[in-house]
């Protein structure tokens, strides 16, 4: 006798399973790897600034980088193509945008405070972003595969190649993108260069197009209250001495230093107090920059005790370590390094700028005019300089460092110079012959001479008549 089935009635049925053809089973198991491509793959917003030039050869307009920096709210990915665009990629900030249009709307009215000659243009690679941006329209593709279609009619001129090549292109009826894309690459490589068959594949997305990130200039900005307004400078050095803290710790991760400190002192109803310490040399020493402050801050009237301090940095810069003797200053032959800079730097922080001059040389072969009086600014800095030739050693060797305000006649007998006596003329002459384009130019031959006392001049003759002599510089 058999035992009686118990019916479990709260298990779940078991159904068959229906029967798949196997090509659809792969289509719907590929389907969610797909769909997660298409939302993965990057999107890329070219800007084009029409109105922008390079400022120079190599180097970036300042215009594009306040664009940048004025980007980054929208996305952090964000690199230049100087000197007139830049890429944007936007795939995960199109949700916070309200999609593309969105984005479109918003990214405009952002560049609109700058430039107003500004387009924009959508596309999965860098380089078609660009490109559609550059040729004026709204551009706007999503999906790989409808780039090849939306760039066909666009102009070769968009890639900026060489002028020569797009003129050889036109000679064989080549003048859009979408002819160049249906000419055989072995032959397009060949004729054309294989460089031109890589910025194809980059713009159609068959290569990789790496993009360098754009890293704005960190600045440092510390601001702290005070628990009560004071107009004592102790109270005051008290209080910033945490920022200045905060300063090194900034500039250690970065190894860098600054040229410029700007401290700001917040009053109840006057405007702000604002101090500048301008250095000559890249310094992180933070103790150092608090007493170069200090003494800064002790020439500096406030017109109302003081409730908030802020601490602002310029640009950091790089600056080159050395290493510190093994002997104190003084000691078996140590040296005081730094001393003299740091003496500037102090005079600088107690007399102000304007009040320290030094001199720099001018590539000018005339003496009066190869000096000029300048700011010393970046006194003390190294500077890897080439050591001059031979030549140039010999001829700056040959001149005084004492030269006359202003060439002084000599007197002549017999066609030589006299001056408190008879001279001696030493050596080969130098000529110099130049300034003919600022109107000042000489013509002179340059000697050096030693009078009845050992004293050694230096001396030229004019070479257009009368051929008078004059006294230029002494020796020491």
């Amino acid at each position: 006798m058999r035992a009686p089935r118990t019916l479990d009635l709260f298990a779940p049925a078991v159904l068959p399973a229906p029967s798949v053809p196997p090509a659809r089973a792969v289509a719907a198991r590929e389907m969610p790897l797909r769909l997660a491509r298409a939302t993965d793959a990057p999107l890329w917003l070219g800007i084009h600034v029409a109105a922008l030039v390079a400022e120079a050869a190599g180097t970036v307009p300042q215009m594009l980088q306040s664009l940048a920096r004025r980007a980054q709210r929208f996305t952090p990915r964000i690199s230049l193509a100087p000197p007139d665009g830049l890429l944007l990629e936007v795939r995960p900030s199109l949700h916070l945008f309200g999609g593309v249009e969105g984005l479109r709307r918003a990214l405009a009215a952002e560049c609109a405070a700058l430039t107003p000659s500004v387009t924009l243009a959508f596309a999965p690679t860098p380089l078609a972003a660009l490109v559609g941006a550059r040729t004026g329209g709204s551009l706007v593709v999503l999906d790989a595969a409808q780039l090849t279609g939306s760039l066909a009619p666009v102009p070769l001129t968009a890639l900026r190649w060489p002028q020569e090549l797009i003129e050889r292109l036109a000679c064989v009826g080549v003048r859009t993108i979408g002819q160049a894309l249906r000419l055989p690459r072995a032959g397009f490589a060949q004729r054309f260069g294989a460089a031109r068959l890589a910025d194809l594949d980059r713009l159609m997305g068959r290569a990789s197009d790496p993009q360098a990130r754009f890293e704005p200039p960190a600045r440092f900005r510390r601001r702290r209250e005070l628990s009560y307004e004071s107009a004592s400078l102790t109270l005051l050095e008290a209080a910033l001495r945490p920022l200045f803290t905060e300063l090194g710790r900034f500039l250690e991760a970065r190894q860098c230093g600054v040229l410029a400190l700007e401290c700001r002192l917040w009053h109840r109803h006057a405007p702000p107090t604002r101090c500048v310490l301008r250095l000559g040399a890249p310094l992180a020493d933070t103790q150092r920059l608090a007493q170069l402050l200090g003494e800064r801050l002790r020439t500096i009237l406030l017109p109302e005790p003081v409730r908030a301090c802020e601490l602002r940095s310029a640009v950091p810069v790089s600056r080159v370590l050395h290493s510190v003797g093994l002997w104190q200053p003084g000691e078996h032959g140590g040296l005081a390094a730094g001393s003299g800079l740091d003496l500037l730097e102090r005079l600088r922080a107690r007399l102000g700028t304007e009040a320290l001059e030094t001199l720099a040389l001018v590539p000018d072969h005339r003496p009066e005019a190869a000096w000029r009086v300048v700011a010393p600014e970046g006194c003390g800095a190294p500077q890897a300089e080439a050591p001059p030739s031979g030549g140039s050693a010999h001829r700056l060797a040959a001149r005084p460092l004492w030269l006359l305000p202003a060439p002084r006649l000599l007197r002549q007998r017999g066609g030589l110079p006299r001056y408190r006596g008879a001279l001696r003329l030493e050596g080969e002459p130098e000529r110099i012959e130049t300034g003919w384009w600022d109107g000042r130019d000489i013509a002179r031959d340059y000697y050096r001479a030693c009078d009845e006392h050992g004293r050694r001049l230096w001396l030229f003759r004019e070479r257009e008549p009368p051929h008078r002599w004059f006294l230029q510089g002494v020796y020491g």
